[in-house]
């Protein structure tokens, strides 16, 4: 078994994700989205909207700034000149996939989610299913909301309190979304808006059976073709696939020859690099990278690859937080250098960087005139004025002195 260092898993790791790809000199097109989209797979969905929406943020790590329209368009239209390019469905979380995947995450191969927790509401009010399904079909795509509303007022009304409470129409909603009977039509202000999966997925990719093994070999190999160099663990992560399901398809995989087994020094478990890795002398460049990027969102892996403990603070009161609310880790030549708390303060005009801390390594100096002309980039992309920098952090000064 060859073994390799970390500094070449780490380049390994940033090649597959696409950030050894120069960024574009024109506009983004289609064709660049398709390009990131072959690199990461999938762009994992979150409803936090503190600084700009989780599944637009990792592409423009990659391209810079483009129009997002162009992800709008891919995920929720359709048109004979354009056809959807994604479908939204459970995979590492709520996710945006290609199309073409649809029939792999639907092989048996990942288990039933959380969702599978309301079923003892579809035991207790089956005809609940029905009604919904009925309102969808005539109305859709429509918004949780807006099918209550329906029944409540509509053909299927019940009288109140009879056999079911507002509240479980969404989480009937979201069973049927689990189960893929319902799937997203459309977004509205990032509503998710219902409709039947066979009105949104391809009669082609709907009819396509895979088996749960095959299912789960081709995931395995698109997580491994996503993370270039990864052990088991990160490899059933990607999609969120069982353990004794990922082993026996790394197993295949290695025997097939599309993963080769490797040590990589200092990692406990073996790693498998896959066939198509490439890794490059270096990689250079920067980009900022929200807390659901696929480069880091396995924290332990991101440890392991950067020596760079991220945790999210989200959910931590904020007298105990060490960097803040939504801390953007900032990736400088092939490294994490520092992190920033972000957010787009949309009323007055400017990217707010509540806090700022370089790692303990870096020069402060390059490292603050790299990010300030990132966050530039970003301030304008978003369509705000500038960039604001608090007094947070032990980069923040640096920072505040090169920021207008």
């Amino acid at each position: 078994m060859q073994t390799i260092s970390i500094p070449v898993a780490r380049r390994t790791a940033l090649a597959a994700q696409g950030f050894a790809d120069p960024r574009p000199d024109t506009t983004p097109t289609r064709r660049h989205l398709n390009r990131v989209l072959s690199r990461v797979q999938l762009l994992q969905l979150d409803s936090v909207n503190v600084a700009v929406r989780a599944h637009y943020m990792p592409v423009f790590s990659r391209l810079g700034a483009y129009e997002p329209a162009l992800v709008d368009e891919a995920a929720w239209t359709h048109s004979a000149r354009k056809p959807r390019l994604l479908l939204e469905t459970w995979a590492h979380e709520a996710s945006l996939l290609p199309v073409e995947d649809w029939p792999l995450l639907r092989s048996g191969a990942k288990r039933d989610g959380w969702w599978k927790h309301y079923g003892p509401i579809i035991e207790r009010s089956p005809g609940l299913v029905d009604d919904i399904l009925a309102v969808v079909k005539e109305l859709g795509p429509i918004g949780a909301g807006g099918i209550e509303r329906e029944l409540e007022t509509g053909t299927a009304a019940r009288p109140p309190g009879s056999w079911w409470e507002r509240s479980e129409v969404k989480k009937v909603c979201e069973y049927l979304f689990g189960v893929a009977q319902l799937t997203t039509g459309t977004r509205k202000s990032f509503e998710r808006l219902y409709d039947l999966t066979e009105r949104v997925v391809p009669p082609e990719i709907l009819a396509r059976r895979v088996s749960a093994d095959e299912g789960a070999r081709q995931l395995i190999d698109r997580s491994a073709r996503a993370l270039g160099v990864a052990t088991e663990t990160d490899l059933r992560d990607y999609y969120r696939l069982g353990p004794a399901v990922a082993r026996q398809a790394v197993s295949e995989l290695v025997e097939a020859g599309r993963l080769e087994p490797v040590q990589v020094r200092g990692w406990k478990a073996v790693a498998y690099r896959h066939v198509e890795a490439r890794t490059p002398r270096a990689v250079t460049g920067r980009a900022l990278l929200c807390p659901f990027d696929p480069l880091i969102w396995e924290r332990a892996r991101t440890e392991r690859l950067f020596g760079f403990h991220y945790r999210i603070e989200i959910y931590v009161p904020e007298a105990k937080r060490v960097h803040g609310y939504y801390v953007f880790p900032f990736l400088l030549d092939g490294e994490l250098a520092g992190r920033v708390d972000l957010k787009a303060d949309r009323a007055a005009g400017v990217l707010r960087v509540q806090g700022a801390f370089a790692e303990s390594t870096v020069d402060h100096g390059r490292v603050a005139g790299e990010l300030a002309a990132e966050l530039a980039h970003m301030a304008e992309w978003l369509g705000l004025d500038g960039v604001a920098v608090g007094k947070r952090g032990d980069l923040a000064p640096a920072l505040k002195r090169l920021v207008r």
